[in-house]
């Protein structure tokens, strides 16, 4: 029996980019022939993101999408809660729908964990050889410092810890209980997961194409405050 895996797509307000990356993610084959459950979350967007997302799976009954519509607006946490839940894969991957990631390195995270090597994959933005676009300078150190304080308590020496793509084990991610709703998930999840024992984490390259605000990048500095809390709160009082 072929393995699964779990795509989850958080979505507020991203009609413009939806179909795009639903397209990415259909037109990827998957090593070992691992195949495909996208979980679409819409995180009660304004917009026609819930047009788009229906529209595409009227035009791909064979492709297995999963819908799921909040109807209050509770922040991407949330929204990978409910997707997480909602997996049935034997791994799980967190896919934004802002185009920022190429979900043509799938393969790159989930050879580690085929290979019997890993349960949990982050794809570091700041290692390897590959495209990133550049944008922002204090963005750059915000992150690289809050992966600083992060690998301090949990003692990991990862590079990019604020990363989307994580890939897990699904019954690693489903048995974690996560709080924090909004982009508070990147610390908590890291700590949370680094207090598993003998949990095994790697770490890989890949690229990143990164959005401007102008072009609907949603996190700001109350959100690196944020982080800087979930790091603490995690790590010492959870």
């Amino acid at each position: 029996m072929n393995k699964k895996l779990s795509i989850i797509v958080p979505a507020y307000n991203e009609q413009n980019t939806i179909q795009h990356i639903l397209n990415k993610i259909n037109d990827v084959l998957l090593i070992q022939n691992v195949e495909k459950e996208i979980i679409v979350v819409n995180d009660c967007s304004v917009d026609q993101t819930e047009q788009k997302v229906l529209a595409f799976q009227q035009l791909h009954p064979s492709l297995n999408i999963v819908y799921k519509k909040h109807e209050v607006n509770q922040g991407k946490g949330a929204a990978l809660r409910t997707g997480f839940q909602s997996a049935t894969g034997d791994f799980v991957i967190v896919q934004d729908a802002d185009m920022e990631y190429d979900p043509a390195e799938f393969n790159i995270l989930m050879k580690p964990i085929l290979d019997g090597f890993a349960d949990v994959v982050y794809g570091s933005r700041f290692m390897g050889g590959r495209p990133h676009r550049i944008l922002f300078f204090w963005h750059t150190i915000g992150n690289k410092i809050l992966t600083f304080i992060s690998n301090m308590f949990t003692n990991l020496n990862l590079t990019d810890m604020e990363t989307c793509y994580k890939m897990f084990r699904r019954e690693i991610i489903q048995s974690i209980d996560l709080k924090e709703n909004r982009f508070g998930f990147e610390p908590e999840v890291t700590a949370k997961v680094a207090k598993i024992s003998k949990i095994r984490i790697y770490e890989v390259g890949i690229s990143y194409y990164g959005r401007t605000y102008e072009e609907g990048k949603k996190i700001g500095m109350k959100d690196a405050f944020r982080a800087l809390y979930c790091i603490i709160r995690y790590n010492l009082f959870s």
